[in-house]
């Protein structure tokens, strides 16, 4: 409960980042756009199709950059006083915090732990806490792995608040070289905790191996004969703890679930996850507010959950000041930089509308929120309405909403009056959290409609998001330093370009659906600007553009037709292409990057937008057609093999092969069909004017190509190098024989109808 003086210092405060030369450049280079575009029309019967496809390409890339221009045109973000927290609440409200996973194999259960270990650890009174870990993959590894996971939390708990460490995954700080003196009481410790870790990493590595290690132990029987898809609910509780008064020596409760499935439903994928989550809990522990954490994202910021908790209990004159909480992704892996930087600028972009998009992780959420509530619904001091307790707490409006269950009912209506939860047995409320697991629980109810995590789409983070922005709220964006989660990301190659094409496919579900930002323009209370955020991170469809773009200068350099303006109205095209280098470089390195990093950055994107971005738009369209139901496919997630059982493998004995050497992989995939094809497109463009392969003549009066088609043939090679560098490359660097025969005939009838045509 927070203090209502008004004399003390608030919570958190709201930082504005504008900057008006930013703003200036932003302008300058759109202002570029629109004159090159100018230029084309004007000239454009002199050129015929060719500067037709180049107006109609950079016509969706100024599009583009108008949408980035839009949302990135006042950035901010919220900064929270978690000092300030004791001075103004004396009863923290309860947390709790989801762990989804979906599978042992790709998703590792010792990262699962070490996600647990890492919450069950961060500076908050224990007996506020508790952690639920949902298992879509019905795995008896994981649920073994967290059995003996908790009870090293006795010991790695007590130990990290003891001693207030900085990094609470136990395989992150163990990486830290050792400085304490000798027979010190910190080095006793250290060195103990160091060992049971160790022990319980080996255990969990001899279970992967060895199913029989699992042990014979009754609970494990409710695993026997169940498959994946095929089983019935499975709710543990792990761990409780009973009477918890928020001792530094006390353990958080450790709950384990699997909802119920079966070969002829549809779950869901992760959003029918988060909403079986939010309904055990509710039953539970039933905490006011819900953080989600992905299984590979640890806490980095022992005060993650009070600096949240500054933005939740801030007296605000505006009731809809905050529905969630979200922090930015960021990874400790080296080969996420491309990602953490556009993160950076667009989150604190979009946070200056009406609140950061939810990305599926590390985001608090108002449990209140995600049942349904609108601000519209409550008076000035947050309870509910007469009009709103009318419609919402009748028995028929919940039935109808939240199901048929009693229990979760009352729960609902404790949750959405603000009642405290009362401190029950746990194990008393897992016959009614098995009722509400079973497969056909939702059916006829508002749950994944207006209830919870939404659903329709792979993108169930922005999905919900829009729905909760729709409903007038508003959110914040905290940006700590240290980063409060840090994760990993598939290594480099296939299981990168599978998760690019799950996010794409998501982004532009959200398109086609009743929460699209395109639809109820003037309806819905989502802001004009904040619609224009969302569609800038939908639109992937920009990749068959891109896609055309790589090939325009091979084109033009074999039809020997000219692609970009002659004499001065060059001088655009080149100061379009030079001043976007240089912003781009720039944002790059005011975060610490390297010139490097931009580089390898700038050729991911186009990686992406040219294979996974472009697979993605095949899946909608079959989707749409009724062709195909898209398929959430998993991505693999790895740890560093040094971090997991304390080995004393060093990073530079394993740098050749690990996934952020900086090395792409290749396999037969069709996800590198597209970039091999314009790589060797541009090589045998450029090979063929240096041997005089280009037609003789052309048709247009606007001249031959030249040398600016040569230098951006040149250009896409070196954004495509990891594809030039797997031509010569073995092994699994090494582009397959495959790809190259199915490159190589779409390389060949290019240049034949280039040079034909």
């Amino acid at each position: 409960m927070a203090d209502s003086s008004c004399s003390l210092p608030p919570l958190y405060e709201n930082i504005s980042y504008k900057s008006y030369i930013l703003r200036a450049v932003d302008l300058t280079i759109l202002g570029l756009l629109f004159s090159l575009l100018l230029h084309r029309i004007l000239y454009m019967s002199q050129n015929g199709i060719i500067w037709l496809v180049a107006f109609l390409c950079e016509s969706c890339f100024s599009f583009v950059w108008l949408l980035s221009t839009c949302t990135k045109w006042s950035p901010a973000e919220t900064k929270p006083y978690p000092d300030r927290l004791d001075e103004r609440v004396y009863d923290l409200p309860s947390v709790d915090m989801f762990v989804p996973t979906a599978d042992p194999v790709r998703e590792p259960p010792i990262m699962v732990v070490n996600t647990v270990l890492s919450l069950l650890a961060v500076n908050y009174p224990a007996n506020k806490l508790a952690c639920y870990v949902s298992d879509d993959g019905c795995s008896p590894l994981t649920y073994f792995s967290l059995k003996e996971a908790s009870k090293f939390a006795k010991i790695w708990v007590p130990f990290c608040k003891k001693y207030n460490l900085k990094v609470r995954a136990p395989f992150r700080y163990f990486l830290n070289p050792f400085a304490a003196t000798e027979g010190s009481e910190f080095s006793r410790d250290w060195e103990m905790t160091k060992r049971e870790y160790e022990k319980l990493c080996r255990k969990v590595e001899d279970a992967t191996g060895d199913s029989h290690l699992l042990g014979t132990d009754n609970e494990l029987e409710a695993f026997s004969n169940t498959k994946p898809n095929d089983h019935s609910t499975i709710i543990k509780v792990v761990w409780e703890n009973k009477g918890g008064v928020g001792d530094e020596k006390e353990v958080p409760h450790i709950v384990y679930i699997s909802r119920e499935k079966r070969p002829n439903y549809l779950h869901h994928y992760k959003a029918g996850a988060m909403n079986f989550l939010a309904r055990v809990s509710g039953l539970m522990t039933n905490a006011p507010y819900m953080l989600n954490v992905d299984c590979d994202m640890y806490a980095n910021e022992a005060d993650v959950v009070r600096q949240a908790m500054c933005i939740f209990l801030q007296k605000s004159q505006n009731q809809n000041h905050c529905a969630f909480v979200q922090f930015p992704q960021e990874f400790y892996d080296s080969n996420t930089i491309k990602l953490t930087v556009i993160k950076s600028y667009m989150g604190r972009g979009i946070a200056g509308i009406q609140g950061p998009i939810n990305v599926g992780s590390g985001c608090f959420h108002s449990r209140r929120v995600m049942y349904g509530l609108s601000p519209d619904e409550l008076e000035d001091n947050g309870s509910l309405s007469s009009v709103a307790t009318r419609e919402l707490l009748a028995e028929d409006s919940l039935s109808s909403g939240f199901g048929n269950s009693k229990e979760m009912v009352t729960s609902v209506v404790e949750a959405l009056q603000r009642k405290p939860n009362p401190q029950n047995i746990l194990t008393n409320s897992i016959e009614a959290a098995q009722e509400v697991g079973h497969c056909d629980y939702e059916s006829q109810t508002s749950w994944g409609k207006t209830i919870g995590w939404l659903y329709d789409s792979m993108s169930e983070d922005m999905n919900t998001s829009i729905g909760i922005h729709s409903r007038g709220w508003t959110s914040s964006y905290i940006a700590p330093d240290p980063p409060a989660f840090l994760g990993s990301m598939p290594p480099g190659g296939l299981e990168a370009m599978i998760q690019q094409r799950r996010w794409a496919t998501g982004s532009i579900e959200v398109l086609f659906n009743k929460q699209s930002p395109l639809l109820g323009l003037f309806c819905r209370k989502l802001r004009f600007r904040q619609r224009v955020a969302y569609l800038c991170v939908s639109i992937c469809v920009r990749s068959i553009p891109e896609l055309i773009y790589c090939l325009l200068p091979a084109y033009c350099l074999l039809h020997n037709s000219a692609l970009f303006p002659k004499g001065l109205c060059l001088g655009i095209t080149m100061l379009l292409v030079g001043m976007h280098c240089l912003y781009t470089l720039w944002e790059f390195m005011c975060l610490g990057h390297s010139i490097q990093s931009w580089y390898v950055s700038q050729s991911f994107w186009r990686i992406v937008a040219t294979s996974s971005w472009l697979f993605s738009i095949f899946d909608i369209i079959l989707k749409l057609l009724g062709l195909s139901k898209n398929v959430f496919l998993v991505s693999k997630k790895t740890m560093p093999v040094e971090t997991m059982s304390g080995s004393g493998i060093g990073p530079s004995q394993r740098e050749d092969d690990g996934p952020n050497s900086g090395k792409t992989e290749f396999d037969g995939s069709l996800y590198f069909l597209p970039g091999t094809f314009i790589v060797l497109v541009n090589l045998a463009a450029l090979v063929g004017v240096f041997m005089g392969l280009q037609r003789s003549s052309y048709s247009h009066g606007g001249g031959g190509s030249g040398l600016g088609e040569a230098c951006a043939c040149i250009l896409v090679v070196m954004l495509f190098f990891p594809f030039l560098k797997g031509l010569f490359a073995k092994g699994k660097y090494g582009i397959p024989l495959s790809t190259l025969s199915k490159a190589g005939f779409l390389a060949v009838s290019f240049v034949v109808f280039s040079v034909g045509n």
